[in-house]
């Protein structure tokens, strides 16, 4: 049973169904020993045994779980011979009836439960028939009893399947969280790694090409004068200490887009074709040099989650990537001919934190971050289209 909030109901619905068992054993056994005769060593050989295999459920959870139900049925099985034979000699053991209601009902699936409750009913009720005459007593008390049993049974499913239902709840925001603390850390680094790289190229870069061109021009100007060798050195240490900036500059820009956003995206697709060959992913792209590298990878990544949106939910079998760039503003849209879905327009942007799909929400954080728009057009059964615009004076 999984660790929940309902976790306690359960261990006192067991622990009340052990206690009950327990009791009506001890009735059993006090009117073994009150009777006596020659049914004595039967009724405490199958007393015994009854509480032994009873006893054998705890064993439950050794058992593995493809076996679980097998070994269920044929403990209660086992355990339903057992009683039948005892209550053939006691007829008190008539009583076990009530808790085998209930294990009926947890251990056996679907109809099998209630079929099992309601055989049970008339086995009961004919036993006590044949030890003291079928009396309204006799009929009334299992018949109630069952219907109870059945009610109870019901509302424990219902709370077993209310509680399963949470825990999946519980552990998809859990493993939502953690994806979303691991893209935020990496949208960090990124951030961070992209704007060390235009630091670099700004000072460090721009000042030794700077001076690579000062003492090149030095060396032009008279290379037969003494300390010209030493310009010379001094240029080609320059030219060296640049080159190695510059593959600082590259390692820490994001590898993903050394051909620029246009290529990656267009590697993204083959890609995503490649793994999915029910789905083909086209792109049309502009040329994105001048945008900003913070822009090019929040904009690699929402489209990389919005094909991953399409590829795990939309049963889609074509989408299409389209960036549009200008001077003002850039355009990502990425559509797809999916089942689509109903939308709510006001869960876009910073409120969509409360909706189900941890990628639109994902994607509405990076394009709020960015100052962004997007926007969702998307219906049951007409495919869904994404659309984000950055406008780079906000960026």
């Amino acid at each position: 049973m999984p660790h929940n909030t309902l976790t306690p109901v359960f261990v006192g619905l067991r622990t009340g169904l052990h206690l009950l068992v327990v009791g009506l054993l001890t009735l059993v056994l006090a009117r073994v020993f009150v009777v006596g005769g020659p049914s004595l060593a039967p009724s405490l050989a199958l007393t015994a045994a009854f509480a032994v295999v009873y006893a054998l459920v705890a064993l439950m959870r050794f058992v593995p779980e493809r076996s679980r139900r097998i070994a269920a049925a044929c403990w209660i099985a086992g355990l339903s011979v057992i009683w039948i034979g005892l209550i053939v000699l006691v007829p008190e053991a008539a009583y076990l009836v009530f808790p085998m209601f209930f294990l009926y009902l947890h251990v056996l699936p679907g109809l099998l439960g209630p079929t099992a409750v309601v055989a049970a009913t008339v086995v009961a009720i004919v036993a006590l028939g044949m030890h003291s005459g079928f009396t309204i007593g006799g009929v009334i008390g299992p018949v109630v009893g069952a219907a109870v049993a059945l009610l109870i049974g019901l509302g424990y499913r219902a709370l077993a399947r209310e509680a399963a239902e949470r825990e999946a709840l519980l552990a998809e925001l859990v493993a939502t969280r953690d994806r979303l603390a691991a893209s935020e850390r990496e949208q960090g680094m990124l951030a961070e790694r992209s704007r060390l790289a235009r630091e670099i190229h700004d000072t460090v870069a721009q000042g030794l090409s700077s001076i690579q061109l000062l003492l090149h021009a030095a060396e032009r100007a008279d290379g037969d004068r003494p300390g010209a060798e030493h310009v010379r050195l001094a240029r080609e240490t320059a030219a060296e200490a640049l080159a190695d900036t510059r593959r600082f500059i590259r390692e820490l820009a994001s590898p993903l887009l050394d051909d620029g956003l246009a290529q990656a995206l267009t590697r993204l697709a083959e890609q995503q074709t490649a793994a999915d060959g029910a789905l083909r992913v086209e792109v049309q792209a502009s040329q994105t040099g001048h945008l900003p590298m913070t822009v090019q990878t929040a904009l690699l990544r929402i489209a990389q989650g919005a094909l991953a949106n399409v590829r795990q939910h939309a049963h889609a079998t074509h989408a299409r990537i389209v960036l549009d760039a200008t001077d003002t503003e850039v355009t990502l849209t990425v559509s797809d001919d999916g089942d689509g879905f109903s939308f709510e327009p006001e869960l876009v942007g910073a409120r969509a934190a409360g909706s189900d799909s941890f990628g639109l929400r994902a994607i509405a954080e990076r394009v709020e971050q960015l100052g962004g728009d997007l926007s969702v057009d998307t219906a049951p059964g007409d495919g869904t289209t994404l659309t984000v615009t950055i406008r780079l004076d906000a960026s």
